[in-house]
């Protein structure tokens, strides 16, 4: 259980650092209509990635039953997780004021969470993310069902205390998190990402060995 704990947690952490489009509507939001705010904001993020994993988890679980799958999940989320660390590794961050992209009107607390669900749900690549992280659930045999809940739950419970973190410190990540702190975060992200999909590589070519 602590091993998946363990995982889960590391996972968490690499996906709250992860500098992208959520990454900024907290800090943005937070700044501009408080931390009240951003905590109902964080809550349908938080939905939005648990809707995902029952999707992905599930929808993978069913999928495993069927010749070959699982070397072709392995391949599969190899290269997500490759192409993410990449894009990660490679990513250029613009000096730019935080915005997260999104106009900033008046504030209306119950609109908040349905704004936090709807900007991590409609973005393809968390979707892709998740399928990835069912990829490694799926070849981890030393998982159980117990495991694979606190793997996750880990997950999920990680990023969401992150990202009530990033917007209690806003104003002060607003400071310190400059352009040249975001292209390491985001480097080191990258290189673990890329690890992780060399995971996947290894354990579809030891099905086919």
């Amino acid at each position: 259980m602590m091993k998946a704990l363990g995982e889960g947690i590391t996972m968490g952490l690499l996906l709250s650092v992860m500098v992208g489009p959520v990454f900024f509507t907290l800090i943005q939001n937070s700044i501009t209509h408080g931390f009240k705010y951003a905590i109902a904001l964080a809550a349908g993020i938080l939905l939005s990635d648990f809707f995902y994993v029952l999707v992905t988890y599930f929808g993978i679980s069913l999928l495993t039953q069927f010749p070959n799958f699982e070397w072709y999940l392995a391949i599969f989320g190899g290269f997500i997780l490759i192409g993410f660390g990449l894009s990660s590794f490679f990513k250029k961050i613009k000096d730019r004021p935080i915005t997260g992209g999104l106009p900033v009107g008046q504030a209306r607390k119950r609109t908040a969470f349905f704004k936090g669900f709807g900007i991590n749900g409609i973005n393809p690549f968390v979707l892709l993310f998740w399928i990835s992280i069912a990829g490694l659930v799926a070849i981890n045999d030393d998982y159980d069902r117990f495991d694979i809940g606190v793997y996750y739950l880990g997950i999920l419970v990680t990023v969401f205390v992150f990202d009530l973190l990033k917007a209690f410190v806003a104003k002060q990540l607003k400071a310190f998190v400059t352009p040249k702190v975001m292209v390491l975060m985001n480097k080191t992200v990258g290189l673990v990402l890329l690890l992780f999909g060399i995971r996947l590589f290894w354990y579809a070519f030891s099905l086919s060995a």
